[in-house]
């Protein structure tokens, strides 16, 4: 499995990944309409623009497999990561944010997930986070207010 820099042909790749309804639900904070791809490209435009934030394609066979992120979000350094459904349960997610963390070297840094998406908690958890609070969000994937975790790696 090698990280590597974002390159426009994984956008497609990328946006398969956004806009599967089992992947939105679970990691539920999503964009609103997950299959509008104008606003998709958009979105990606803005974060590849922009210096602060730091973007890797996670690759695993040379086939990508998913993406993951780091920003700076009221003060705090965040982490996020999306890996397509069919490469779930494989220890891709952890070995990718292990090696991540050698790129992102800020701390502390947070993991903010739904409380019942034990599959990317147990991730964060593996890689060092301590659950340190928790609060309620908007789940545009769910239509209502859920529960949040919110870890922090020191």
């Amino acid at each position: 499995m090698i990280l590597r820099e974002v390159r426009d042909d994984d956008l497609d790749v990328f946006f398969e990944h956004w806009t599967d309804p089992e992947s939105n639900r679970m990691a539920a904070f999503t964009a609103e309409n997950p299959n509008d791809r104008e606003a998709f490209d958009a979105r990606w435009a803005r974060l590849r623009a922009n210096d602060e934030i730091t973007n890797r394609t996670i690759e695993a066979d040379g086939v990508v497999v998913g993406v993951i992120s780091s920003w700076t979000q009221d003060g705090d350094r965040e982490i996020t990561y999306w890996l397509g459904r069919e490469h779930w349960g494989k220890g891709l997610a952890t070995r990718a944010l292990t090696e991540f963390l050698d790129i992102e070297t800020a701390r502390p840094l947070y993991g903010v997930a739904a409380a019942d998406n034990a599959g990317s908690l147990r991730v964060l958890e593996k890689c060092g986070f301590e659950r340190v609070g928790e609060s309620k969000g908007f789940a545009n994937a769910r239509g209502e207010e859920i529960d949040e975790l919110i870890l922090r790696l020191a």
